[in-house]
């Protein structure tokens, strides 16, 4: 059993434990079959890598769809516990598609898959719209040739290519908290951090599927707190919060205060650009125009995308970008793929604090020039209607273009609204040279939206 409304634009997710489950093995069994077939795989590649999160479901799903590719005669190739990004990283090093089991930062009873195509390039929304139709479908019959299964660890592998791309070897010895969330940077942490110049404070390192200490979503402020209290508490310098399937990482300086992901996204394209002047970097509508500044001012090259990983992927591509960064902690990095990792951004984080005579509160003001209101999200039911209006408020106080929802520009100053892609929300974003004004333009907007 699986239902229609678990795929989604990019990935699938849904419950998978309790009453009331939205899929099972039986549907994880034809997920299976159905991929090698929309992918023609034994024509092609003829095998995919996989792996799992610490998830309790994620065993008994990933054996069942396991055996649905067996038996439409593609081999796989099992890479057992795994981060999202060394999934990616597999998906890259051997060349083949790739099938990673985690729901991320949703809470334990859900669970779901991402997927990509050989060298961790994005799939189509065209292709799970495909898959949704044939999972419906009975169970296509067994080949005569039945594929194979091995097993490969790759998290040396993995560890090393990270440090070909970051070197941590000349800097400052740093204490570090990292609070892996229950979730898997529990398992790529020791491979990754250990051995280097750091003392490493780790919270909630086990993975636990039933994550007892905190939900493994990192954007929510109450699962930042015991990170914020390790810093102070130890004096560290600064801490990395991952989320569930560690493919995002956010940090906090040594006061307790988290760092902005746009001002993340400044440093790493700095740090980046360093390496390879005139470079260029992608960015999504609503990260902080500081990015675009610090990145002209390197000499560097900036591309503007909608908000989301698909927009960000197809933008590094085209344009052979170096890094890109997202809002939501996501980063992006060419020599990764084009994929998304926390544990590389991380890296890079270390590396410039490490360098640094400063503390990282004072590393990243150089980096950080604008203040934002965070994402406000209201329940809306006609999402266009409401732009309109807000557009009709701010008209003739700015530049206006609707690239992703609606964004109003104006000299120190802007204004996004825009729809969610999976709910009836309106997200706003505003983002000025002071709190003063900030609040000022948040709240005639939300006088707009809220009625």
């Amino acid at each position: 059993m699986i239902e229609p409304g678990i795929f989604k634009a990019n990935d699938i997710r849904g419950v998978a434990t309790g009453d009331a489950p939205q899929w099972d093995t039986d549907g994880a069994y034809v997920l299976g079959a159905a991929l090698v077939d929309a992918l023609d795989l034994t024509a092609a590649e003829g095998a995919l890598v996989l792996g799992r999160d610490m998830r309790t479901t994620s065993p008994e799903l990933s054996r069942a769809f396991t055996a649905g590719v067996l038996d439409r005669g593609a081999d796989v190739i099992d890479i057992g516990l795994a981060s999202t990004d060394e999934l990616w990283f597999a998906s890259g090093h051997l060349r083949l598609p790739g099938v990673m089991f985690t729901a991320s930062h949703n809470p334990g009873h859900y669970n779901g898959i991402k997927f990509c195509l050989s060298e961790a390039r994005p799939v189509s929304p065209q292709l799970l719209r495909e898959l949704a139709e044939r999972a419906t479908r009975p169970a296509p019959e067994p080949v005569a040739q039945r594929g194979s299964r091995t097993e490969q660890d790759l998290l040396p592998a993995y560890a090393d290519h990270l440090h070909s791309l970051v070197d941590l070897s000349g800097i400052r010895r740093l204490t570090v908290v990292a609070d892996a969330g229950n979730g898997m940077a529990g398992h790529t942490l020791p491979a990754v951090l250990g051995g280097q110049n750091l003392e490493l404070i780790g919270l909630y390192t086990d993975p636990d599927g039933t994550f007892p200490n905190h939900a493994p979503n990192p954007l929510e402020p109450e699962n930042l707190v015991d990170a914020q209290a390790a810093v102070v508490e130890h004096g560290a310098d600064l801490a990395l919060v991952f989320d569930g399937d560690a493919d995002r990482c956010f940090i906090i300086d040594e006061r307790g205060e988290v760092v902005n992901p746009s001002t993340v996204t400044a440093m790493i394209a700095f740090n980046e650009l360093r390496r390879e002047p005139g470079a260029t970097v992608v960015i999504n509508k609503i990260t902080s125009r500081a990015v675009g500044e610090i990145v002209a001012e390197a000499g560097g090259t900036i591309v503007m995308t909608k908000v989301g990983h698909t927009f960000v992927k197809a933008a590094m591509a085209e344009h052979r970008a170096i890094f890109g960064g997202e809002h939501s902690a996501h980063y992006y990095f060419r020599d990764f793929w084009g994929a998304d990792t926390g544990m590389l951004a991380a890296l890079h984080v270390l590396a410039l604090a490490g360098a640094s005579d400063q503390p990282l509160s004072a590393l990243t003001a150089e980096f950080s020039r604008y203040v934002s209101s965070g994402e406000i999200n209201t329940l809306v039911d006609d999402q266009q209607a409401v732009m309109d209006a807000v557009a009709a408020e701010f008209d003739g106080r700015g530049e206006q273009d609707r690239m992703d929802g609606l964004t109003v520009t104006g000299a120190d100053w802007w204004v996004n609204v825009r729809p969610s892609n999976t709910e009836p929300l309106l997200r706003l974003n505003v983002e000025a040279r002071d709190k003063a004004q900030v609040a000022t333009l948040r709240d005639e907007a939300l006088g707009v939206i809220r009625g």
